[in-house]
């Protein structure tokens, strides 16, 4: 080892899903909207002033900032905005998990989080989902530095109920507790309204999924005045300019435009239920999933046998060879016609 290599820090980093580029190919692998974002969105697109490109944009994103305070019936001062969800939860991390106790989050999950909490030197313990893929919200009762989990849940897909979210938040008044709701929009009941009631909840959302922007990396948070002061406190001593004009412009175009974010989630929602009711039949079992994909597991086929045999027909879902879960296909909803392809294909191969 050469002598500066002593001083480098090592971490073993998040692998993200496959990004292939192929003509016909079917993307399931990434939870990405198969619709396009909000016309309103192009709107923005072609009015935006280039000439403005030459200025700093605002380190507030105020536009932004307001438009998500007046969506969801919030004050300014009670939103954080950053590029991605994936920055504003490493930007939580930096700011509140530095007790030197352990942060408690699921051992099937999110993938980043141990990657996080290894690069912030954090300690960090996962606690078990049951045999159904669920959380046992007791697991969280005892001392910790730090809650954080989805709601719901990824790669599973399932949701803890709000009773239960709650509980977990209440029995923790000491630490933040975080509730990752990437996937919220989808089937759930968000855990926004639980800031009113602790000052220790922070909630994070994303534009990735629902609102058809994962190319634009924006992600929100939503906590008490306090919270939000500290997390921006920490964002401005990292990178005051963190999200370019062009997506703030985007972003609150975006959120304007409630119509067509809920025609495009009646949807990705009516094609899952379909999707899983002829999976059922093609003898693969799954989680109820509340998110914009399944987590599939087949009666005879391995999941492995069934990934690569999906890859050479160019059709693209995740595969973690992860204990527990290595027998499981992770299956974004895709249009229509792209998950009755994605059936068909299965239909032919199985029989």
């Amino acid at each position: 080892m050469r002598s500066w290599e002593k001083n480098v820090r090592r971490v073993v980093p998040y692998t993200p899903g496959e990004q292939p580029n192929e003509p016909g190919m079917i993307k399931l692998n990434t939870n990405e909207n198969p619709y396009p974002p909000s016309p309103q969105v192009l709107e923005a697109m072609r009015r935006f002033d280039t000439g403005s490109l030459q200025l700093y944009p605002d380190p507030t994103a105020g536009s932004l900032v307001k438009a998500l305070a007046k969506r969801y019936g919030r004050k300014a001062s009670e939103v954080f905005v950053g590029v991605g969800s994936d920055d504003v939860l490493a930007m939580c991390y930096l700011t509140f998990f530095n007790s030197g106790k352990p942060i408690l989050f699921p051992d099937i999950t999110y993938s980043f989080y141990d990657v996080w909490a290894n690069l912030f030197g954090i300690p960090f313990e996962e606690q078990p989902l049951d045999d159904n893929f669920c959380i046992r919200k007791e697991d969280y009762y005892r001392e910790n530095g730090g809650v954080i989990f989805p709601n719901p849940n990824a790669p599973t897909g399932v949701l803890l109920p709000l009773a239960d979210v709650e509980d977990i938040i209440r029995r923790n008044p000491d630490v933040i507790c975080i509730v990752d709701e990437a996937y919220i929009d989808f089937g759930g009941t968000s855990a926004l309204p639980l800031i009113d009631k602790y000052d220790n909840v922070l909630v994070v959302q994303t534009f990735s999924k629902s609102r058809s922007m994962a190319g634009a990396r924006i992600g929100y948070a939503f906590g008490s005045e306090c919270l939000i002061r500290y997390l921006n406190d920490v964002k401005y001593s990292f990178n005051s300019y963190t999200m370019d004009q062009w997506t703030i412009s985007c972003g609150a175009a975006a959120v304007e435009d409630e119509a067509y974010f809920r025609e495009t989630l009646d949807k990705i929602i009516a094609t899952r239920i379909w999707v899983k009711k002829e999976l059922e039949v093609l003898g693969f079992t799954m989680p109820d999933s509340k998110s914009n994909f399944l987590f599939i597991s087949h009666r005879s086929v391995p999941a492995r046998e069934l990934f690569k045999a999906l890859r050479a027909e160019h059709i693209y879902v995740r595969y973690f060879d992860k204990p527990r879960i290595d027998n499981m296909l992770r299956v974004t909803i895709g249009t229509d016609e792209q998950m009755e392809r994605f059936v068909t294909f299965l239909k032919e191969y199985l029989c």
